[in-house]
Order: C-alpha cells, then sequence, then structure tokens
C-alpha cells in the first residue's frame, strides 16, 4: 500500500514547515447554483469544524490559516445544500498556498493541484489505480454471485486469494512511492497504512530514508517513538509480557500459556471487521483447540462498555480467554504491541517467539496446518 531526495535539497521541505500560513481552497464543479453548497470540513483540537460556501455558477472558495504541517481535510458536496452529510467527498490537504479543485459533474471526481502535498496526493492516487479498480471489480464480483456460491468453501478461497495478490501489489506500490519520496508528508501518511501489515526489517529503512524535515514533524517523531515497539513484536522477537482482566475480573499474565502455540487476537465489539473475520477465528480454535494451541483475545472495547464486549463474545462464540481493560485505543497492550488498526494478530510459538502476524482466513489456517499437519488432514476429512 505505500515510497528519497539528495541531501543538498533537504532543507527546503524544512522551510515549508517552517511557519503557519495562509490558505485558499478555490474549485469549480459544474455550474451549481444555490442551494448547491461546497462544505470544508476539517478538525481541530479534538473537534470537528465545518465550513460552508454556497455556488455560483458551480464556483466556490474557502480561506484560512493553516499550522506548521499540512493538515487533512475534506471538501463535501451537497447539491441541495442540506449539510455535510453526502457521499460525494474529496479529501484534500490544507496547507500554505492555493489548493484548486475542479470537475465537470462530481467532486469525487475532481482534479487537486495546487500545492506539493496536494499534487503528491494525487500522484499517489494514480499510482493506486490499478488496485482501486481492482478491489471494485472483486466487489461486484462477489456482489453478483448467487447466495449458494457466496456460502461456497471454494468461492470464499478464491476471493481470498484474488484479495490477496491485490493486497500485495498495493503494499507494492506503497514501498515504491515512500522510497521515491522521501520528503513528501504523504510518504509519512503511508507508512502509516505500509506498517499495519509489514514487519520492522521492511519499516524501518522506509522511515529512515524519510527527510530530515519529514521526520521533524509531530507525525514523524510520533512515528519514530513506535519504532522500538514495532521491533519489539517483529517477527522472531520473543512477544512481549502483558497481564490483562479476564471477563470475571481475574488478572491473566501471557505467559501463563507458554508450553502452547499462542495466538493473541486484537479485537473489539464495535469493529465490523473483527466481527466478520470471527467465524474463521472459532473454526480455526475449533479444529485445532486439542492440540498445543490456544487463542487469547485482547478487546479494544470502550469504556463502560463491558456489557457489549460481552455480548459479542457470546453472539460470536468466542470460547477461548478473553481480556480488556476497556480502554478503547488508550488499550496498555494494544499501545505495547504498536496496535493501531484491527483486526490484527499475533502467533508465538511455545517460547512465546513470534512466528506469524496478522494471519486472516485461509492464512491462519495455512499456517495451523502446517504446525499441526494430522489435526489438519483428520479435519479436512470430517468435512467431506
Amino acid at each position: 500500500m505505500k515510497k528519497l531526495i539528495i541531501a543538498a535539497l533537504a532543507s527546503l521541505p524544512a522551510l515549508a514547515f517552517a511557519q503557519d500560513g495562509k490558505y485558499s481552497v478555490q474549485g469549480s464543479v459544474g455550474a451549481f447554483n444555490a442551494p448547491a453548497k461546497m462544505y470544508l470540513e476539517s478538525f481541530a483540537a479534538g473537534k470537528t469544524v465545518v465550513d460552508s460556501a454556497t455556488l455560483i455558477n458551480g464556483k466556490f472558495q474557502f480561506e484560512g490559516t493553516t499550522g506548521a504541517v499540512p493538515k487533512n481535510a475534506y471538501l463535501i458536496f451537497n447539491q441541495k445544500g442540506t449539510g455535510p452529510n453526502t457521499r460525494d467527498y474529496k479529501m484534500i490537504y490544507l496547507e500554505k498556498g492555493t489548493v484548486t479543485v475542479t470537475s465537470s459533474d462530481t467532486l469525487k471526481s475532481a482534479k487537486v493541484a495546487g500545492t506539493k502535498t496536494n499534487e503528491d496526493n494525487t500522484r499517489y492516487e494514480a499510482a493506486l489505480k490499478p488496485t482501486a479498480d481492482a478491489y471494485a471489480a472483486l466487489e461486484a464480483k462477489q456482489s453478483k454471485a448467487s447466495p449458494e456460491e457466496q456460502k461456497s468453501e471454494a468461492f470464499l478461497k478464491q476471493g481470498h486469494k484474488e484479495e490477496k495478490a491485490i493486497d500485495l501489489q498495493e503494499a507494492a506500490i506503497n514501498k515504491k512511492f515512500i522510497q521515491e519520496n522521501p520528503d513528501s508528508f504523504i510518504s509519512l501518511n503511508v507508512l502509516e497504512s505500509y506498517a499495519y501489515s509489514a514487519d520492522y526489517v521492511d519499516i524501518a529503512p522506509l522511515f529512515n530514508n524519510l527527510s530530515p524535515a519529514i521526520k521533524e514533524t509531530d507525525n514523524g517523531k510520533k512515528f519514530a517513538e513506535r519504532l522500538p515497539k514495532l521491533k519489539a513484536v517483529a517477527l522472531g522477537a520473543v512477544a512481549p509480557e502483558f497481564a490483562e482482566a479476564d471477563t470475571a475480573g481475574k488478572i491473566v499474565n501471557l505467559s501463563s500459556f507458554r508450553g502452547k502455540y499462542v495466538l493473541i487476537d486484537f479485537w473489539a465489539s464495535w469493529c465490523g471487521p473483527c466481527r466478520h473475520e470471527n467465524p474463521n477465528v472459532v473454526k480455526a480454535y475449533n479444529r485445532y483447540k486439542d492440540q498445543k494451541f490456544t487463542i487469547v483475545g485482547v478487546s479494544l472495547d470502550r469504556p463502560n462498555a463491558k456489557d457489549k464486549w460481552l455480548k459479542a463474545i457470546h453472539t460470536d462464540g468466542l470460547a477461548w480467554t478473553q481480556l480488556s481493560d476497556l480502554q478503547f485505543w488508550n488499550s496498555k497492550t494494544a499501545g505495547l504491541y504498536a496496535v493501531r488498526a484491527i483486526p490484527q494478530n499475533f502467533l508465538l510459538d511455545p517460547n512465546g517467539k513470534i512466528i506469524g502476524k496478522n494471519l486472516r482466513g485461509d492464512d491462519l489456517e495455512d499456517k495451523l496446518a502446517e504446525l499441526f499437519p494430522k489435526a489438519a488432514k483428520a479435519g479436512k476429512a470430517e468435512s467431506k
């Protein structure tokens, strides 16, 4: 999903980020007039800030002052002018200078230019277009399938195989962009996404090659602080020890599972992709629970939402150890494992060494079948 510049130019981005500045967002969408409105939605001090402009012959403009680094925002177009509640939107970056946004019809198809970060983002989106098209085609193919086909194991396996191929293509594009654009704020954002599925050995060199100006931004400093944690949960490392309360309030230590293969599964009751993946995890647990294998669930459920956590455990049939401090994204264990997106998991060997990461669907089944071939063979025989 994600991507250098010579030392002689390294000081240039530093100048760009050195001070606050005025921005202007100027654009046109078709020839719309009132009541059509354009909304600019941004975020400041943890709050959503919304500005609006009525279109005059399709034209609109916003002006303001931005901070020392680019800030992402959303333009949202509503022909009825009833608020920023439509799906016709475009992400842009607010930074010193003039951003131009133009389209003959929908905002979603608009071209964005005028400032470095926005032009970098336009190039990045163009590079990602093949994978976006591939994802859309795969989704269309799956939605057209009959209910019987959608439940077919062969259909599901093929879908997973195709999706994984697109994921790998996207990861290669992301890596190339970061490597080729070390002085771009977009590269730091892309690295955040790339780090979800990559390992420390791939992540660290990409970050280290970013320009000093990018690394010195607040986001750059925060990423640098995460690197030691990413290293601590790299493949081959011994998983960091942690202790959390289970559903009954009893404190459980990770080390108490030594001697078994353990899947640490980060999830939450509010996480749709997690709930969608749970049947695969249940299937794996039921097939291999009599081997030296177990699962430890770590939930990122919200404070005062224990009832929702417990209900999801019961509804999804999660029969293994479940832990949570109910601190949402402030989960101590999630922070320890540098988890910033879920679902996410880590597979440990009996000595606590990490031997797999982000194993979902067939990937989890294949890895466990490799570890427990007899149980895998018996399971397949029973399913026939």
